[in-house]
């Protein structure tokens, strides 16, 4: 299926590593222009070089921080002198949820990952509606449906509810906005977390891996590409449908019904 995103720029905040970085790989291989944006200047410039030569796309490295107001506005100039105006906007850029946080995070957790999304929506989108055209997909979690970490739900939920607010207001201009909801997802800081986790009750990290994917109606716990492909969807103009929905791609949870 041609997704048709050859000509269209992108930009990947959290773009270093993990579903970020796939992300980057997936919209450069379907032919966008990608800028990879994360606050490690020597890491993103080298993944930046990885994407770009294996598959031919320009793939250029911004270091920012999108915690913090100027930083993002220098990482926006940076962006549209190198790659031009911006149709896409792929937020992902947050610390990883270990399975919990202590309370007294939430207010840093909140400004990285509600508020700097915010920041960079703010820094793209009104070229995106003055051009008539533009994809918004906010990463969320599914820490937002799940008890067990006060912050790791509050700042999830406040994405899903700022990307509906955010889809009614700029979907009559033509630019979509969607929350996408990974679960359990096979990055490196997830299965480094897992032996962490394993190592305290005296398991392997195997065996708490087959346990997490015994509650995945897939049975196994998903790969970061696999998040990616979904994404790239939803950054796509064959995607128009959806618009201010919450898109889950954790290989089903067992058990609840979502209606």
């Amino acid at each position: 299926m041609d997704l048709q995103l050859t000509g269209r720029r992108a930009v990947v905040t959290g773009g270093s590593r993990g579903i970020g970085f796939e992300v980057g790989r997936a919209l450069a291989a379907e032919g966008a222009s990608v800028a990879l944006v994360a606050r490690s200047a020597r890491h993103v410039e080298e993944q930046a070089a990885l994407l770009h030569k294996e598959t031919g796309a320009k793939v250029i490295a911004v270091a920012a921080d999108t915690g913090d107001d100027a930083s993002v506005a220098e990482m926006a100039r940076t962006v549209r002198e190198r790659l031009g105006d911006v149709d896409i906007l792929v937020n992902n850029a947050a610390t990883t949820n270990p399975g919990a946080f202590p309370d007294d995070a939430l207010e840093a957790e909140i400004n990285v990952k509600v508020r700097g999304y915010l920041r960079c929506v703010r820094a793209f989108a009104l070229g995106m509606t003055e051009r008539g055209w533009g994809r918004i997909i906010n990463v969320s979690g599914l820490a937002a449906r799940q008890s067990g970490s006060v912050t790791g739900s509050v700042r999830n939920a406040a994405v899903v509810a700022m990307t509906k607010n955010l889809a009614d207001e700029l979907g009559p201009q033509g630019v979509n906005v969607v929350s996408v909801q990974p679960g359990a997802t096979r990055t490196r800081t997830w299965l480094d977390n897992l032996q962490t986790q394993a190592t305290a009750i005296g398991s392997s990290r195997a065996e708490l891996e087959e346990r997490v994917a015994a509650t995945v109606s897939i049975g196994r716990i998903v790969e970061p590409h696999e998040v990616a492909a979904v994404v790239a969807f939803l950054a796509s103009p064959l995607s128009v449908a959806i618009n201010g929905d919450t898109v889950i791609t954790s290989g089903g949870a067992k058990g609840p019904i979502y209606y």
